[in-house]
């Protein structure tokens, strides 16, 4: 009864609700909204590796997962083994689920690593013959097909024959007494043929009167002479549906044959719709896998940015506010985690964040925290959350407590209070207990005195606990025993608002009277109460306050300290790959030119052969010597690399002259003489800019002359200032294709905001769509400066780089 009062109290109901919209199909919803909380952690490593592996297909796969044609069969298969005869529709449907079913076990058969879903659907029995022989005989209508049975096919042609007599001969008499009927038109009624006929002129036609149009001016004949072809065209309609029920009668016997393999691969789809359900949400969600981890073995529980999934999802689709993530970062000693501070500051969303956690690691989801998320495996959660107050008498909070502590401490295995503080066996050892505002709703002196002793016997018998409240007492029980933890939510001051962080190691400190005073209650009545509480609260108050500012200095210089750690990893990992890129480009550039070097000199080596087999022929004479020392001559200079002209020194540029600009390619004019930094300003075409002197020769190819300055006293070196080169990396990297414009925007929007550099993001060319809307959303984006097509090396307009503010 704890139990399911625990879950109500966590709302877990909404989050399977929520898991439920991201099932494919009927059967996978209803088993997300009634999901079973296993009963041992190897059915939750079970489901958690069903989890991972759908997530790491779904990866791979451009489309996701497919379960179209998987149908809820359950009740037709209950039908078909009570000797009912099914449907077409419950026919075709059992059909598209073989199908589909075939499909998925295809899928996963043709990926790797999968061993988990693999052994799934190893014995999955598809029944491929059974498939075809309801597509025989029963069409996408749903319908019986012609080619069923040979006897359908001959009534039906029966059928389609006496039909077309009938309509010949009604069609005759339309035309014969064209004055007595209200239109030319035959219909039916009741599975007769009739023809509209006016009311005064019933005579005209004889025959049976079938129905009459609601004003009665109509009346609806079969006339006399079709009522044997009507009469015998309805037994062979008799014909046809016992025969078409003696069809689905063989097929239904058919399925009832199978219905154990049938209701096994209807188990399987759910298993894997639901595993599949698990993945988006958890993927949805930014969640990450968690791992069980033993306490025995002295592992840390370690839940760092923790979110509360019901408080995400609020914010995705109902506009709620922004979720503030706490750390749960538990030593394996810690027993109790006492949390203080003011109402309305996050301490009871910390007990159903944590709850939550544990429970989603239990039925294989993934946990909303960062990376590692290690958590023990809770095989009770027990919560007293909220209480069962009321108006009309002051112990029904209290009471209300009382009671479902009582029920918890049931389900720990034990009613003995044993208020004793040695250590005992513990029954339970792996229950996971959460108690909001312990001890409240009664004298704070008892209830603080209760609340102590329940926190001692919980240490004994629980793995775990985490309780809140305001008593001041409980922050003196960890420097009494070592299983007991403080921890307390923030409170800004000068906001007189809460931040809703989650402070460890340190208790929370009364906030009334500096609230009181602030919002405007007179000053002689906050002092009057503060000697009414005493020095030493003020005393304690004061050391707390002075640890909570030490605390933030540390955290304010920690992550200075690890933004600067991960900038110099950035760096050092974007050198070494420019650095790598170099290495493999300069080694490839020395064995082209080794090649190109070995092909000439063998080229070279040929012709001089040529040379001299020339000469060889006959006598040489002198001219043929001369044209062969030409022909040397010639090779030499083919093959033999030019040495470079050395570049005349002298040139001095005035404004009027024109001069070349070798980096830029251009000739311009001077604008401005050389100033003593050697700079001048020059113009080509409709464009002005400032050169160096270096940078520029002359017509001819003069270099200019330097211009010697007195050297100025050295200013105090300064270290240059570190920028982040703006390199292509894989972590800059964002491949888009095959993804859908609103999966893309969330990538694309989770991106950027971890981004410092620019970003590669690639959407390829296809139809287009992909690549406006990316651009759509980056130009919406408060952080993105600018975007523009990528290099055509790295792959042109298929790649946009996308510049942070």
């Amino acid at each position: 009864m704890i139990q399911s009062e625990t879950l109500e109290l966590l709302e877990w109901h909404r989050l399977c609700q929520h898991l439920a919209t991201f099932a494919a199909t009927k059967l996978g919803a209803t088993a997300a909204r009634h999901l079973k909380i296993p009963d041992s952690q190897t059915q939750s490593e079970q489901l958690l590796g069903q989890t991972k592996e759908i997530y790491q297909l779904e990866t791979r796969l451009t489309t996701g997962l497919s379960f179209e044609g998987i149908q809820d069969i359950g009740d037709s298969l209950e039908r078909a083994e009570r000797s009912g005869v099914l449907t077409g529709d419950e026919l075709l449907a059992i059909a598209t689920t073989l199908a589909g079913a075939r499909n998925l076990r295809r899928v996963i058969d043709n990926q790797e690593d999968l061993p988990i879903l693999t052994g799934l659907v190893a014995d999955l029995r598809t029944y491929p013959e059974l498939e075809q022989e309801i597509h025989r005989c029963i069409d996408e209508r749903a319908q019986v097909n012609d080619r069923a049975s040979q006897k359908l096919g001959e009534i039906r042609t029966d059928l389609r024959r006496l039909r077309s007599q009938i309509t010949q001969k009604l069609q005759n008499i339309l035309q014969a007494k064209s004055g007595a009927v209200q239109e030319q038109l035959i219909t039916q009624r009741s599975d007769r043929f009739v023809i509209p006929v006016k009311a005064p002129q019933k005579d005209a036609i004889p025959g049976i009167v079938h129905d009459t149009s609601t004003s009665g001016a109509t009346l609806y004949v079969e006339p006399n002479s079709v009522v044997p072809l009507g009469n015998q065209l309805r037994q062979i309609i008799r014909r046809e549906q016992a025969e078409e029920e003696t069809i689905r009668r063989v097929l239904t016997e058919q399925v009832a044959a199978v219905k154990p393999d049938l209701e096994r691969l209807l188990a399987i789809a759910t298993t894997l719709d639901l595993a599949t359900a698990r993945s988006r949400y958890s993927y949805w969600l930014g969640a990450n896998p968690p791992r069980f981890i033993q306490r025995e073995d002295r592992e840390i529980i370690t839940l760092r940015n923790l979110r509360h999934p019901l408080l995400v999802w609020q914010q995705q689709h109902e506009q709620g506010q922004p979720v503030v993530p706490v750390d749960l970062l538990i030593s394996p000693q810690i027993r109790v985690v006492t949390i203080t501070g003011p109402n309305t500051g996050g301490k009871t969303v910390t007990l159903k964040t944590l709850a939550l956690a544990a429970l989603m690691a239990k039925v294989g989801l993934f946990v909303p925290a960062r990376e590692p998320v290690e958590i023990p495996w809770f095989d009770q959660v027990l919560a007293d959350i909220g209480d069962e107050q009321s108006l009309q008498q002051s112990l029904s909070t209290f009471s209300g407590h009382i009671r479902r502590i009582s029920r918890i401490l049931e389900a720990l295995g034990t009613g003995d209070l044993g208020l004793g503080t040695g250590e005992k066996e513990i029954p339970n050892p792996q229950s996971l207990v959460l108690l909001d505002e312990v001890g409240a709703g009664t004298d704070p002196v008892e209830g603080s005195a209760l609340a102590i002793a329940l926190l001692q016997y919980l240490a004994n018998h629980a793995q775990l606990t985490i309780a809140t409240t305001h008593f001041g007492e409980l922050k003196a029980l960890k420097y009494e025993d070592d299983r007991f933890e403080n921890a307390s939510v923030e409170f800004d001051e000068s906001t007189l608002s809460p931040t809703y962080r989650l402070l460890w190691g340190i208790p929370g400190r009364s906030n009334a009277l500096t609230i009181a005073l602030r919002l405007g209650l007179k000053p002689e009545v906050v002092e009057q109460a503060k000697t009414q509480v005493g020095e030493a609260t003020d005393e304690v108050n004061q050391v707390i306050a002075g640890l909570e500012a030490q605390r933030r200095r540390q955290e304010t210089k920690a992550a200075e300290a690890q933004s600067l750690l991960q900038q110099a990893e950035r760096l050092y990992k974007e050198v070494s790959a420019k650095a790598a890129s170099l290495e493999e480009r300069e080694s490839s550039l020395r064995a082209s030119q080794e090649v190109a070097v070995k092909q000439a000199i063998a080229q070279a080596k040929g012709e001089i052969a040529q040379v001299i087999r020339r000469l060889q022929k006959g006598t040489p004479t002198a001219q043929e010597a001369q044209q062969a020392t030409t022909a040397l001559n010639q090779i030499g200079q083919q093959y033999q690399p030019a040495t470079p002209a050395k570049p005349k020194v002298g040139f001095m540029p005035k404004v009027g002259d024109r001069l070349r600009v070798p980096k830029l390619g251009q000739i311009a004019d001077v604008i401005t003489a050389p100033n003593e930094d050697g700079e001048l300003s020059v113009r080509f075409g409709l464009m002005k800019m400032t050169v160096k002197l270096e940078d520029v020769e002359s017509l001819d190819g003069q270099k200019a002359e330097p211009i010697v300055k007195a050297k100025p006293a050295p200013p105090p070196v300064t270290p240059p200032p570190q920028s982040v080169p703006e390199i292509r990396t894989s972590q800059n990297t964002i491949d888009l294709r095959g993804k859908r414009v609103a999966d893309a925007e969330y990538i694309l929007d989770k991106a950027i905001s971890e981004a410092t550099s620019p970003l590669w993001i690639i959407h390829g060319y296809g139809t287009g769509k992909l690549r406006l809307g990316v651009h759509a959303f980056l130009q919406q984006h408060p952080r993105i400066k600018n975007y523009e097509p990528a290099e055509q090396a790295d792959g042109g307009s298929g790649v946009t780089v996308a510049h942070i503010k």
